[in-house]
């Protein structure tokens, strides 16, 4: 995908294929990857019907990273590394940029003792996940013809090949900075990683970089807590909860009391959070 996207996105730029890779990246990377696979498959943070939650998931697995299941183990795994006090580099971005990113986007940490990995009822059994699984890569196909039927090959280079390469880089490098520098609002007691707020990216990452937020209440949908932190996801949801499409909607200020949580920003805890008590979720527990 990313030679494709350096040697012929210039050959077949168009400002119409631009669009599209517009588009589809913010439909994939909203609906799919930051509501489908995240707060819903992941972190179960509103109920919505399966029909629906079918296709978040469908469009979370266009973006090019991998299937249901794979993000899933993925990102339990690393919540998992980053909780423990002696959290290995891989998980914690400990190593220069380049040595990160080989390591993330190519290598596999293996551990001789993994944590348990179940994801849980009406996931691990659904036969269309188990499809989504096998053939995540395939499902750039059917979209590529639809591409190509409209708009020729500028549509399929931009509206797949660009949008895949500029999604799962965009994601790894957030993935790196959200855990290594940025502001903070809260610290999650012994935690060898924590979590920090990337502002200039809450937009493209669909409110994905309010991530210090999303490591002190993974359970809530909302990740945009506070005025002025833009949060698409948490709006898509919204919309869904007044079409009658999504109930149950989490947020910290439903969710029980989270012992080990620690306000460390001014003002962080003027929305009334309660702390204390024990968590919604935990990864050892189960979903």
């Amino acid at each position: 995908m990313m030679l494709a996207a350096l040697l012929l996105g210039p050959m077949t730029f168009t400002w119409d294929a631009f669009l599209v890779f517009l588009l589809l990246g913010a439909i994939t990377l909203c609906a799919g990857h930051s509501v489908g696979f995240h707060r819903r498959l992941i972190h179960r943070s509103f109920d919505c019907p399966k029909w629906l939650e079918r296709m978040l998931v469908w469009l979370g697995t266009l973006v090019g990273m991998g299937g249901p299941f794979w993000t899933i183990r993925t990102h339990d795994t690393r919540d998992w590394a980053q909780r423990q006090a002696g959290c290995h580099d891989f998980y914690a971005h400990r190593q220069g940029l380049l040595r990160d990113l080989w390591w993330n986007l190519h290598c596999r940490l293996v551990l001789e003792k993994p944590p348990g990995f179940d994801p849980g009822p009406g996931i691990a059994d659904d036969h269309f996940y188990v499809f989504l699984e096998k053939t995540w890569m395939l499902q750039q196909v059917p979209i590529a013809l639809l591409l190509y039927g409209l708009g020729g090959w500028p549509w399929v280079v931009w509206g797949i090949c660009v949008r895949v390469t500029a999604c799962t880089t965009m994601h790894w490098l957030v993935t790196r900075f959200a855990h290594t520098q940025g502001p903070q609002s809260w610290l999650v007691e012994g935690a060898g990683v924590q979590a920090h707020d990337l502002p200039l990216l809450a937009i493209p990452t669909m409110g994905e970089a309010w991530h210090n937020n999303h490591h002190a209440f993974p359970a809530s949908a909302r990740h945009g807590l506070y005025p002025g932190q833009i949060d698409p996801g948490w709006r898509l949801i919204q919309l869904l909860r007044w079409l009658g499409l999504a109930r149950n909607v989490q947020t910290p200020e439903t969710l029980p009391p989270r012992p080990g949580l620690t306000p460390v920003m001014p003002g962080a805890n003027a929305i009334g959070i309660k702390v204390g008590r024990t968590p919604v979720q935990d990864f050892d527990a189960g979903r």
